[in-house]
């Protein structure tokens, strides 16, 4: 497993619990009629790489992308890079992150823009498809599936991050009950396996968490704001809090970097929240703040002006 992740590039986030959490917890904000609309899209969804439900159809881009990996390649080159925005840590450069922010030709589908371009930019222009009355069908099914993904994929912090590593996995790590894994993977699949029981009661955990007045703030911002969000928890925490590497690249992560990141996952947010509390404690609520966040976005559906 460490030789697969280190030889790819910025790969998988979440995992597929991570990404079905947040298809389940953005499910269940949705409208009965607009449930409905949504089901109905996915149903038209023909790849058999994912069940048509939410949560699964989170999953998809992913699958979509691999489908090809080791053979002809073409879903995989024209794909991979979507996943991604690589702010370096020495400077934050978005447009460099992003490919010179590339445009599409005019009535170029975005499943078909150019391979060079970040998760940026492809959740604006699927967006943009979402919200045209005019787009296909098969093209609004893409552009839901693609976004039920991208926008878990820019708040995992080393999807909007890089330190010269390919976001994380050039990085290795252990850490108490922790094999040895890139620390990509364990961001994507570890820290989310700790909270404990399955998707389902995870997300029913989370929902239990969210208020009105939080759903309301978190779905402010762009996408460029969300990856900033994201990259601060980078510098933060995901590489600012990582030991000395013993040897080079190599990183023995302490309990307390381990509980730190599955603290901002678990429900006890609202009974932490004082000024006593300390800085590196803060470090995790807010860290727990940021996965609401983009659950709650993945909700996309209830964004003013869609058209589904």
């Amino acid at each position: 497993m460490v030789s697969i992740c280190f030889a790819s590039a910025p790969a998988f986030a979440w995992g597929d619990e991570g990404h079905e959490v947040i298809g389940l917890i953005a499910d269940h904000y949705l409208e009965p009629a607009v449930r409905a609309r949504v089901q109905s899209i996915l149903a038209g969804d023909t790849t058999q790489l994912t069940t048509q439900d939410v949560a699964h159809e989170a999953t998809w881009a992913d699958k979509y992308r691999d489908s090809d990996r080791n053979g002809t390649k073409v879903r995989y080159n024209q794909t991979r890079n979507w996943h991604f925005v690589d702010l370096e840590l020495e400077g934050a450069d978005l447009n460099a992150a992003c490919f010179g922010r590339p445009q599409l030709a005019p009535g170029t589908d975005a499943s078909l823009g150019p391979a060079d371009d970040c998760v940026i930019d492809k959740i604006e222009e699927f967006t943009a498809e979402l919200k045209k009355p005019t787009t296909g069908e098969d093209e609004r099914r893409f552009a839901l599936e693609f976004l039920l993904h991208f926008v878990g994929d820019l708040h995992q912090p080393l999807h909007a991050s890089d330190d010269h590593d390919q976001g994380g996995n050039r990085k290795f790590a252990t850490a108490p009950g922790i094999r040895s894994n890139t620390l990509h993977h364990d961001w994507d699949t570890e820290f989310v396996a700790r909270l404990g029981g399955n998707e389902t009661e995870i997300a029913q955990r989370l929902i239990a968490q969210i208020t009105p007045a939080e759903r309301s703030r978190w779905s402010a911002g762009a996408p460029a704001d969300w990856a900033m969000e994201s990259y601060s928890v980078a510098k933060s925490h995901t590489y600012g809090l990582l030991p000395a590497p013993k040897p080079a690249n190599h990183y023995h992560l302490s309990a307390g970097y381990v509980s730190v990141d599955i603290t901002y996952l678990c429900p006890i947010r609202h009974n932490l929240m004082s000024n006593r509390v300390t800085r590196r404690f803060r470090q995790s609520l807010f860290r727990y703040q940021v996965f609401s966040e983009f659950i709650v976005r993945s909700n996309l559906i209830e964004i003013a002006g869609f058209t589904l």
